[in-house]
């Protein structure tokens, strides 16, 4: 008896969001790893309808920008309201994490992302229009993510990409657990070139090192293209690990005898 109660508890990762367009969902995350945890239950995912919380006949959600200027902007009540009734309706933590995706946010990590990942799972909000209203930001703790430097036509797809990020981190979504730990920028580094048979293809060669069978070297060579890799195309991850590495060179050892 125990035992069920015990499975009872167990509480699954749940990703809840706050979108104009529902029937987006679960889209690409229906599909392959993440589609398969999904229908097994590994995951959760719901999608609400920012405009079921209009309170007017025609369900208005938006109005003019305050001050002028084009295009609309997503009201404070409305969107507060569809907020709450999340809470309400899941009875999940109200501490859990509250993201806007939005481009002036700070970008998403992977260090984000596994803390995310770790925690009962967020309510994410895809603005659309100009945005959404400054007050409902602040008046309801949303942490604005990005995804990068460009701008989309709604939060919709930066939601899908933090939420794959997020699933196939979670025990029991991925075959291995290898395959989520040693990738681009679980050390702080860009991932390393990977090669799978043919042996030849159009004159190019699988690396001698990866077929040599001594898996120190092949530890070398990769940690060695990963950090060329990193130098190459990302100076900001290559700086910050310098910096890393620096700091842990110089930290004192402790010399305390037990």
């Amino acid at each position: 008896m125990a035992a069920e109660t015990k499975t009872s508890e167990v509480k699954i990762w749940r990703a809840t969001v706050l979108t104009l367009f529902p029937e987006m969902f679960p889209g690409p995350l229906g599909v392959s790893l993440a589609g398969k945890a999904l229908a097994s239950g590994l995951w959760a995912l719901e999608a609400r309808n920012i405009r079921d919380s209009a309170t007017d006949r025609h369900r208005s959600v938006d109005d003019t920008p305050a001050g002028g200027g084009p295009g609309m902007v997503l009201r404070a009540d409305v969107l507060a309201a569809a907020i709450d009734a999340a809470d309400i309706a899941q009875g999940l933590p109200r501490d859990r994490p509250r993201l806007l995706m939005s481009p002036r946010g700070r970008p998403l990590t992977q260090s984000r992302v596994m803390e995310l990942a770790a925690g009962p799972g967020p309510l994410i909000v895809c603005g659309r229009f100009e945005g959404i209203d400054q007050r409902v930001i602040e008046a309801r703790q949303l942490e604005e993510v990005s995804v990068g430097d460009y701008v989309l036509f709604g939060g919709e797809i930066a939601a899908m990409a933090l939420i794959d990020a997020c699933v196939r981190l979670l025990p029991g979504v991925m075959g291995k657990l290898a395959s989520g730990a040693d990738e681009s920028f679980s050390d702080g580094l860009l991932e390393y070139p990977q090669y799978t048979r043919p042996q030849e293809f159009e004159g190019r060669s699988i690396p001698e090192a990866l077929t040599s069978g001594d898996h120190a070297r092949v530890a070398a060579w990769r940690q060695a293209e990963a950090e060329t890799l990193t130098r190459a195309r990302r100076l900001d991850l290559w700086a910050s690990r310098q910096v890393q590495t620096s700091t842990a060179q110089k930290r004192p050892k402790n010399t305390t005898e037990g």
